[in-house]
């Protein structure tokens, strides 16, 4: 057998060896299914949904439009987003030319020289390169030409890398989808919190007021001997409290503010808003559509499902590993001892083509833990997919639960309210008629202003609500 016939049939074993390992190496891999259910309860099916609603029409809210308006241009987060976008689409780009040949421009003047007790060496001594002169013991060499490399595709290894490379790019749009949706939702939330408290405030003062002309009252009553120090220092310290709760709601309204500003990506500022936006009935339902189009509209359960189509990928370019390769090598361009001869044609031409078909043998291991980690990486996406569908699906249960009782909620605290007004005005002819004590007065004064402060946090938890809603649907990010 000739060395050529050995060389071959070494390759050719070692690529049937490959293959045939490769038979052993699953790509199919998958975990069981759960599946959404057709419906969020028993009896609505309306595929209406409030998720396809832009988020400019599902806020009313002048002021709340213009803040989100300027958070989605001002966000940092978001400016991150969008260079990994960048990123992503760059890898796209290497993937798809990897598919094809490399080429580049090769300029190289060298010189060379062979020692003397070399093959090289003895030929060179008593050869002539020109007629009538001997090639120097130093050779100048001068190349100016192409040279190219393309690895051929033949087990798709490239091509799974580049679909790799497209599913990551997509789930990097959807990321940046999501984030969006969480800004928009972030700064809708953070600003009902805000007008709350300014409510809170309000609320605040106008008690310490009425609590400035009780305690006065009472200071002319005992001056009267008609009331007792005790009477007095319980007046006073319920005075200072809420004094104390004053600039406690100052400083919460200065963080809220300030987080806003964050989110827009600018420095602390004042921030407009509507105080009265918090008492405007928001809709009693919510148009929340059926379980399958949260596939459709969230935005992270599409990403999760494009990072699964990637690590699909992943695993079968980390087969491929397996299966031997084939190369293509080749250069064409004028090479000559002096410049003067380098453009001869076809003298100085020169050119080389070399195809190599290789294949792993020691390095097996290496390329079977590559695929093993390629295999838990999908195993890892697909259960992240099941977990985000899971949790969408959690998230609109809660928040459709949420809305109907906090419907009912602000209903009674809105009547309790009204009715301990109504008694703290009773309370305190009561008194002065001498009727009630001054413990009673504070008492319903107190649960008054609880009631009050209730009330507020009622109705901001009931727009909150509804921005949750409207993000657990998957809107926000149109």
């Amino acid at each position: 057998m000739t060395t050529i016939n050995v060389r071959i049939t070494t390759v050719f074993i070692i690529a049937l060896t490959s293959m045939i390992s490769c038979k052993t190496l699953n790509t199919n891999i998958s975990i069981a299914e759960k599946k959404l259910p057709g419906t969020y309860n028993s009896t609505a099916t309306d595929t209406n949904n409030v998720a396809g609603i832009n988020w400019k029409q599902y806020f009313t809210d002048p002021q709340l439009l213009q803040l989100i308006d300027s958070a989605l241009a001002g966000n940092i987060d978001r400016q991150i987003a969008l260079q990994r976008i960048e990123i992503a689409r760059a890898g796209c780009r290497m993937a798809k030319a990897a598919l094809l040949p490399y080429a580049q421009v090769n300029v190289s003047p060298a010189i060379r020289r062979f020692g003397l007790y070399t093959m090289d060496g003895a030929g060179n001594i008593s050869t002539e390169i020109t007629p009538g002169k001997i090639v120097p013991i130093n050779l100048p060499d001068y190349y100016l030409g192409v040279q190219s490399t393309w690895e051929i595709d033949i087990w798709g290894k490239l091509r799974s890398r580049r679909s790799s490379a497209i599913a990551s790019f997509l789930a990097s749009q959807e990321g940046l989808h999501f984030l969006q949706s969480n800004i928009v939702a972030d700064v809708a939330t953070a600003y009902y919190q805000l007008i709350a408290l300014d409510n809170e405030l309000d609320i605040i003062r106008r008690t310490i007021n009425k609590q400035k002309e009780a305690y006065e009252v009472i200071q002319m009553q005992k001056d009267a001997a008609r009331a007792n120090e005790l009477a007095v220092q319980q007046f006073k310290a319920q005075l200072l409290g809420w004094q104390a709760m004053e600039y406690d709601a100052l400083q919460r309204i200065t963080v809220t503010e300030n987080y806003i500003n964050f989110i827009a990506g600018r420095f602390p500022q004042p921030v407009p808003r509507n105080k009265q936006a918090i008492f405007v009935a928001p809709p009693a339902t919510i148009s929340s559509g059926i379980p399958a189009q949260l596939l459709q509209y969230r935005p992270d359960i599409r990403e999760a499902m494009h990072l699964v189509q990637a690590s699909k990928f992943d695993v079968k370019a980390a087969k491929a590993e397996f299966f031997p390769s084939l190369n293509i090598t080749a250069a064409i361009g004028y090479q000559a001892f002096n410049p003067q001869y380098l453009f001869y044609t076809p003298a100085s031409l020169a050119y080389t083509a070399l195809g190599s078909l290789t294949a792993p043998l020691v390095n097996r291991n290496s390329i079977k833990a590559k695929f093993n980690s390629a295999k838990a990486s999908q195993l890892t996406a697909l259960y992240n997919y099941q977990k985000t569908v899971l949790n969408a699906y959690t998230e609109v249960i809660n928040g459709l639960s949420e809305i109907q009782n906090l419907q009912q909620t602000y209903r009674l605290k809105k009547e309790q309210t009204e009715v301990l007004m109504s008694a703290v005005q009773t309370s305190r002819d009561l008194y002065t008629a001498t009727k009630a004590s001054y413990l009673e007065v504070l008492l319903v004064q107190q649960n008054s202003l609880q009631a009050q402060l209730e009330l507020v946090q009622t109705g901001k938890q009931r727009h909150i609500a509804m921005v949750n809603m409207y993000k657990a649907l998957g809107g926000g990010w149109q």
